[in-house]
């Protein structure tokens, strides 16, 4: 008999520390328009941060705890942990392990995930695909996590993005679809854009690179925006058309949030009502590989998510990368009624 990944549960964590738009104002004094400029092309009105002694696996750690409890299940009865970043506690080990040792999840195998804010979809579609495969798993977590704001600089005005925070789901086999299908793209072309440039293979951290701050991350190049203004259509279209499904008959659509005028241009150019696609940067902040499981959870909280829904994720990272993936929910993941 066929094994579907099923989503079970999830759960989110949003760190403490708030940093409104106006802290920035008062923060770059120099750039007086820059804020109301992000403020008003993005939708984002503030972000959170963790604690400054905190690593990207105790954010993975609150949002992983949630979803378990919330499935009904104990660490000791993970089998696989994936967790999408690309703000990992180191560049190796992998962040995964960290967070299976944190977790206590002693039973379970872990990787990474770094296709940056892709990570999450990817992570959801490659759970079903070991389900599928593999008779003797049963429970999968996938976390998407995000701390970038500790690898800028102070002095960097896109801070303004960054929030920090966490997202996880649990995935378990199923013998009804579950996961639908998943697509991807990617342009390597666009590789030297935004990053972080040193500390790698390509330019091992120096003494010298510290001080010219390229072991942080910074924007080098914008992406135009039709890189998701069309990429996006292009990922839900591909999805509906392999997938056997027409485009309404989505109920929800999960993008990355990091502009909210990119989903309204996209739901338009998919003919699909706004209200389907949930939005959450504005009281967070882009949190880039976590922010479309932190916007899953929240819609499940609003009852956005119910049993029989057909539910589209889109994530769109640097590299660029991008990745999509269906599910059908099949049982009652929590909110409103």
């Amino acid at each position: 008999m066929p094994r579907y990944g099923q989503i079970v549960a999830t759960g989110s964590y949003l760190p403490e520390i708030e940093v409104s738009n106006d802290d920035l104002r008062a923060r770059f004094p120099e750039l007086p328009d820059f804020v109301d400029k992000m403020e008003a092309s993005t939708g984002i009105l503030r972000r959170w941060y963790a604690p400054d002694d905190w690593a990207t696996s105790d954010l993975a750690l609150r949002a992983a705890e949630r979803a378990l409890e919330r499935a009904g299940r104990t660490p000791e009865e993970v089998d696989l942990i994936l967790v999408g970043t690309d703000s990992p506690d180191y560049v190796t080990p992998a962040t995964s392990v960290v967070l299976q040792h944190k977790l206590g999840a002693v039973n379970a195998g872990t990787f990474d995930i770094g296709c940056a804010c892709a990570s999450f979809p990817t992570g959801l579609a490659t759970a079903a695909g070991w389900l599928a495969a593999n008779d003797s798993l049963g429970t999968v977590l996938v976390v998407g996590v995000y701390m970038m704001h500790k690898l800028a600089a102070h002095d960097d005005p896109m801070v303004f993005f960054y929030g920090d925070g966490a997202g996880a789901a649990v995935v378990e086999a199923g013998d009804e679809p579950g996961f639908i299908n998943a697509a991807t793209r990617a342009d390597g072309s666009y590789h030297r854009y935004w990053g972080i440039y040193s500390g790698g293979t390509f330019e091992p951290a120096s003494a010298e690179s510290v001080a010219e701050g390229r072991t942080r991350v910074r924007l080098v190049e914008r992406y135009p925006p039709e890189v998701n203004h069309e990429g996006w259509p292009l990922l839900v279209r591909r999805l509906a058309a392999e997938g056997g499904f027409e485009l309404d008959e989505i109920d929800l659509v999960i993008f990355t949030q990091v502009r909210k005028p990119s989903i309204d241009l996209v739901m338009a150019e998919l003919g699909l009502p706004r209200e389907r696609a949930h939005t959450i940067m504005e009281q967070c902040g882009y949190t880039g590989s976590a922010c479309t499981a932190m916007a899953f959870h929240d819609a499940v909280e609003h009852g956005k998510a119910r049993p029989g829904d057909l539910v589209v994720f889109v994530g769109s990272g640097v590299g660029y990368n991008q990745a999509g993936c269906a599910f059908r929910i099949r049982q009652p993941l929590g909110g409103d009624a």
